[in-house]
C-alpha cells in the first residue's frame, strides 16, 4: 500500500503532484537540489494553498457544480458535496500547506519511500542523472515512476536499478482541474507495480488512463504536441502573429484557449526541452530551428509563462 510519496523536484507539475498528494492525505516529501530550489518552490506551494481554497469556496456554489467548472480532483461529486464536506476539503488544504515536506538530502527523502516520482526537466541527460542517484538510496519496496511528457520509460529502466517496478505516470497541468493520470509501463514493468499505480492514482482524486503499450507522448500529448508544434510554426515562419493563431483556434473550434496560451500554462521552458530535442533544432536555418530560437528569445527574457506572469501573454 502507498502511503510515503517523494516528489522529485519542485517545478510546476512536480509541485502540483506534490501538493494534490498531500492533500490528499499523503506524507508527501519534495527533494530538492539546494536552497535556491526551495525559494523558488515554496512560493508555487502557497500559491496551490490559495488556489484550492478558492476553488474549493467557489464549488460550493451553484455556478461551480456544474460539470465544467467543479474541480473533481478535490472532490468527487458535485451533488454529494455539502457544506460539512466542503469544510473537511478546506481543512484538508490547510493540512496540505502544513504536513508537506521539503529535503535536500536525497538519500533521507526517499529512506521510507512507498513510490518516488520523478518530475524534472525533460532532459535525458539530467534524468540519467538523478536515477543513477535514486538507484543508490531507494529501498527495495519503493515504485519510482517518471511525470516524463515526452521520453519512454524504457530508455531509463535499466539505470534506475529496478526496471520490474519501474514506468510511467503523467499527469495534466492543473491537476486538480484536469484529474487525469496516464500510467504507461514499459516491457519488463511488473504488472503488480502497475496496478499499484493504478489504484495511486485513483487515490490522488485522478482518473486512470492506463496504456496497453508504450508510446511517446502518452495519449493527451500524442495529440497536443503536432497541434502546439503546428501552431509555433505558423508565428516562428512568421505566417501569422501569436495572436492570430490563438484568434482562429478560438473562433473556429469553439476552445476557451489557443495553441499560445496552452504553451504558457505548460510553460515555456517544458516547451523548449521538447523541441530542442527533435532533429534540426539546432540549425537556425531550419523551421524546427526557428522555432526553438523563438522561444529560446523568450526564456532568456525571463518570460517562462503563467508561472512568471508572462509568457507570450501578461499575467497578473
Amino acid at each position: 500500500m502507498i502511503k510515503n510519496v517523494v516528489v522529485v523536484g519542485g517545478g510546476v507539475l512536480g509541485s502540483q503532484i506534490a501538493y494534490q498528494a498531500a492533500y490528499r492525505g499523503f506524507n508527501v516529501t519534495i527533494w530538492l537540489r539546494d536552497d535556491g530550489s526551495i525559494d523558488i518552490t515554496k512560493p508555487k506551494i502557497k500559491t496551490l494553498h490559495e488556489t484550492y481554497e478558492k476553488t474549493l469556496k467557489f464549488m460550493m456554489t451553484p455556478a461551480g457544480k456544474t460539470p465544467y467548472t467543479f474541480a473533481r480532483g478535490l472532490a468527487q461529486d458535485p451533488n454529494s458535496f455539502s457544506d460539512e464536506v466542503a469544510k473537511k476539503c478546506l481543512k484538508a488544504n490547510d493540512d496540505a500547506l502544513k504536513n508537506l515536506k521539503y529535503e535536500f538530502d536525497m538519500a533521507k527523502a526517499v529512506k521510507d519511500a512507498d513510490l518516488v516520482i520523478e518530475a524534472v526537466s525533460e532532459n535525458p541527460n539530467v534524468k540519467n542523472s538523478v536515477f543513477s542517484q535514486l538507484a543508490k538510496c531507494m529501498p527495495e519496496k519503493t515504485i519510482l515512476c517518471t511525470n516524463s511528457s515526452t521520453l519512454l520509460p524504457s530508455a531509463f529502466a535499466e539505470v534506475t536499478g529496478r526496471p520490474a517496478k519501474f514506468l510511467a505516470l503523467h499527469f495534466a497541468n492543473n491537476i486538480w482541474k484536469s484529474n487525469t493520470a496516464e500510467v504507461m509501463g514499459h516491457a519488463g514493468t511488473d504488472p503488480k507495480a502497475f496496478n499499484e499505480v493504478v489504484e495511486f492514482s485513483k487515490q490522488l482524486g485522478m482518473i486512470p488512463l492506463p496504456l496497453h503499450k508504450e508510446q511517446p507522448g502518452y495519449i493527451l500529448n500524442t495529440m497536443l504536441v503536432p497541434f502546439l508544434s503546428a501552431s509555433m510554426y505558423l508565428y516562428a515562419e512568421d505566417i501569422a502573429d501569436y495572436q492570430t493563431v490563438d484568434l482562429t483556434w478560438k473562433l473556429a473550434t469553439g476552445a476557451p484557449l489557443g495553441p499560445f496560451q496552452i504553451i504558457d500554462i505548460v510553460g515555456l521552458l517544458t516547451t523548449y526541452e521538447i523541441v530542442s530535442h527533435k532533429p534540426g533544432a539546432d540549425d537556425p536555418k531550419t523551421p524546427q530551428g526557428r522555432v526553438a530560437k523563438m522561444l529560446k528569445t523568450r526564456i532568456d527574457q525571463g518570460k517562462l509563462g503563467v508561472g512568471t506572469g508572462e509568457g507570450f501573454y501578461k499575467y497578473k
